[in-house]
Formats: structure tokens, sequence, C-alpha cells
């Protein structure tokens, strides 16, 4: 039996007509590379067979070139698209990726911490909006990875966070709501124990404060994010006897909650209430009728947290620890002002 003698970098060098050094560069820091350069390079890896020993060079570096992601759910609308960003500039700097599900089961997000412990993984990506647990006040710092908050910040610790302004972003929609005639307006999605919802909480109050109208308690409705709370919220209402003329949910899937509801009591949307969300997900266009929302830079988010978190692994100091980007108004067909 023969056996087929395994490619070397002297190799991949010698067919692309590039010294060893500029090799090495291309497949550990293609960013430093010169386009045509890396392309001459990667094709002579694929005709070589070459591959790089990448359990080796972690020992020898210390580094594996992974980034751990955790999330809660995977399954989250939002989380696919910022996984893209993540995806994109992790690829250009030659890194790759980990995904924990950890389903908010402490046991599961412990598991996953291994890889940080093994030298498998060099940072964090956090999705879900506190440290990982085992880490925290009286934990040893020095057993903390560089790590960076996305779309979910972490409250009381110095996490960078990168993600929408959810202040903003709710202000502009309460407010768009109080241009279109509105004085009764819900919120819908208060959950004090998350971040997220609690700043758009803060900023509707802020809006309607802002117009000179009164909050009213019985107008803020708990929710967890979901369809199914959306829905119970809507009902909850009626049962009060406390009926808005529009509902700002926290987000789209809340949204489509209160709109199978009121859809379901015959109710004319937007004529005889409106609703806005905020995330602009993929089915919020096609919902009857189409979904008025703030829209998330889900791409861009995840691209600059991957940046940000790139320049902490190279001992950088960065230029902001918190990057926030604008939602923008996504104006369709479930606002209208009331009675029209």
């Amino acid at each position: 039996m023969q056996h087929q003698k395994l490619a070397t970098i002297e190799d991949v060098a010698a067919l692309a007509g590039v010294s060893i050094a500029t090799v090495s560069r291309a497949i550990n820091e293609p960013t430093k590379v010169a386009e045509e350069t890396r392309r001459r390079v990667t094709e002579a890896v694929a005709r070589t067979g070459y591959t790089t020993n990448a359990m080796a060079r972690s020992l020898r570096m210390r580094r594996s070139n992974m980034i751990l992601i955790l999330a809660p759910d995977v399954g989250d609308p939002n989380f696919s698209n910022i996984l893209v960003g993540l995806e994109t500039e992790a690829s250009k700097r030659g890194y790759g990726l980990l995904i924990g599900n950890t389903q908010n089961d402490a046991s599961r997000e412990t598991d996953y911490l291994r890889f940080i412990s093994s030298n498998q993984a060099d940072g964090l990506i956090l999705f879900t909006g506190h440290l990982p647990f085992g880490f925290g006040v009286g934990q040893d710092e020095n057993r903390l990875p560089p790590m960076v908050a996305v779309n979910e910040p972490v409250p009381g610790q110095d996490v960078p966070f990168v993600g929408v302004d959810n202040f903003e972003g709710a202000r502009v929609a309460a407010e768009h709501l109080v241009s279109q005639g509105h004085r009764r307006i819900a919120f819908i999605g208060r959950s004090p124990g998350r971040e997220v919802n609690r700043l758009r909480e803060a900023g509707y109050r802020a809006a309607l404060t802002g117009a000179g109208l009164a909050v009213d308690p019985r107008l803020i409705i708990d929710g967890d994010g979901t369809t199914e709370s959306g829905r119970a919220a809507a009902e909850l209402m009626f049962v009060r006897d406390a009926l808005p003329t529009a509902f700002l949910c926290v987000n789209d899937a809340t949204a489509l909650g209160v709109i199978i509801s009121l859809n379901a009591r015959r109710y004319e949307l937007p004529r005889q209430f409106s609703v806005m969300g905020f995330d602009d997900i993929s089915f919020a266009s096609f919902v009857t009728p189409s979904l008025t929302t703030m829209k998330q830079p889900r791409h861009k988010i995840g691209e600059a947290a991957m940046e940000l978190l790139l320049s902490l692994l190279a001992g950088e100091k960065p230029k902001s620890r918190e990057v926030l980007f604008r939602a923008e108004l996504i104006v369709r067909n479930s606002v209208s002002p009331p009675g029209a």
C-alpha cells in the first residue's frame, strides 16, 4: 500500500510563488495580505490539499482562533441576522465560531465554557444579558475571557455592549404614535429583569411625558417577548376595561400576539386599534395588517460586535465600550390616526 505524502507549507509556497512567511500570514492573518496574493495562496492550498495543524498551533500560541457565542435561543429571529454579521467579520480576520444554545439553562452554559478553559475558544459573545454562570462578583478576574455583549446589555457589569439604542428607538416609536393623534398608548412587554425591556419602556415613558401625556399604569402590561404574551396582554386589556387606542409592543413577536387577539375579536385594524412593534423581523411585512415597527441594523450590529471583541483580543483599547445603532422607523399599515 502506497502512502501519499502530506502536503507541506513549502509546497503551497512554491505553487503560489510566494514565501513561506506570506503563506503563513495569508492563512493566519488574511487581512494583512493583498487580495490577489491571498487568492493564489488559497488556490495553492486547495490544489495541494494542505491543512494546518490547528491544535498544534493552538498549543504553541495559546490561541484557537475560535469565538464562543452563548445565546439563550438560537431560534430568536434577531439572532440569525446578527450571526451573519458576526461570521462575516470573524472570517475576514481568520476566526471561526462556536455556537452554544444555552436555553437559559445554567448547566448548559457551564458546559459550553469548557471551550474557554481548554483553550478551544479565545473570547465570548454574549446574547444572554448576564455574565456566564461561574463568573461575576468575587470571582478571579483573570479567569474572565475577553467578551462583548450583543443585543442584550449586561447590567451592573463592565462588559462592552453592541446593539440598538433601545431607549431612543422606543421613544421614536411612541412619538410616531403620538404624531398620529393617539393619546392612550399601551406598552406591552414590561419586564424589570430584562434590560432591553426596561430601556424600551423608559423610552415609551419619556415620549409620553415629552408630549404632555400622563402615563397610565393600567396601560403598561408585563410580557416576556413572546407571541403568547402579546395575545394574553391584549385580552387582559379587555378584562380591565382600560382600552388604549394604540399598542406599542416591546418586540414584533409581542405585536403579532396583540394582532391575533384583536383579529379574533373582529376589530378592524388599524381603524379601531393601532399596533406597533420593534425589531422588524421577517414576518413583520407579511402579517395583516403589515406591521409598522422599528428596524434593527442586525448585520451591522454583528460586524461591529466582532470587530470590538477582536480588538480586545489583540490587546487594543477600544474607542468606546458601548456601540449603539439607531433603529429605523418602518411605516407600514398597522398604524393610523384613531378612527381613520
